[in-house]
């Protein structure tokens, strides 16, 4: 390759879309990173082209909320394939709210109404599983949107190619 020849970026394919119910929320204060929430998913469903199945209660994100207001993403996720499988799902991420709307996404009756332009909210989400015919998720790269919703939250997971 020559100096100025064009090297192509990565391509995406949608992998699936996730939705996950939103449950239990503790609230550990500030502390000397930030202030630390564990949000659980009191459940939820993925559905794509290749996989499809429930997300298991239990699944959760320890946020960190930094001093400056970013929500750093931190979560696990076991999903359950309708044929029987477990896939284990890590994520991490960063939600960028501005501060005029932060009492509107603290707020689950108001928090779907945000246009989610308006904010930015992405994960890298990686997989491991040891069920055969889910096996070539343990070596994707993905990447994904996040939308808060009425319920919780979706996140639409892309595969980098």
């Amino acid at each position: 390759m020559s100096e100025g020849d064009a090297v192509a970026g990565p391509g995406l394919t949608h992998l699936f879309t996730m939705r996950a119910a939103l449950g239990a929320r503790l609230d550990g204060g500030d502390g000397p990173l930030g202030r630390r929430v564990f949000n659980a998913a009191s459940g939820g469903e993925f559905a794509g082209v290749r996989l499809r199945g429930a997300v298991v209660p239990g699944s959760a994100d320890w946020m960190l909320i930094r001093r400056d207001g970013a929500m750093v993403i931190d979560a696990r996720a076991i999903l359950q394939t309708d044929d029987g499988a477990t896939i284990h799902m890590t994520y991490a991420g960063r939600a960028i709210f501005p501060a005029d709307m932060l009492a509107d996404v603290r707020d689950p009756a108001r928090r779907h109404l945000i246009d989610p332009a308006r904010y930015y909210f992405r994960t890298t989400p990686l997989f491991e599983t040891g069920a055969e015919a889910y096996a070539w998720l343990n070596d994707l790269v993905c990447v994904a949107t996040g939308q808060l919703t009425e319920p919780g939250l979706n996140y639409e997971v892309f595969q980098v190619g």
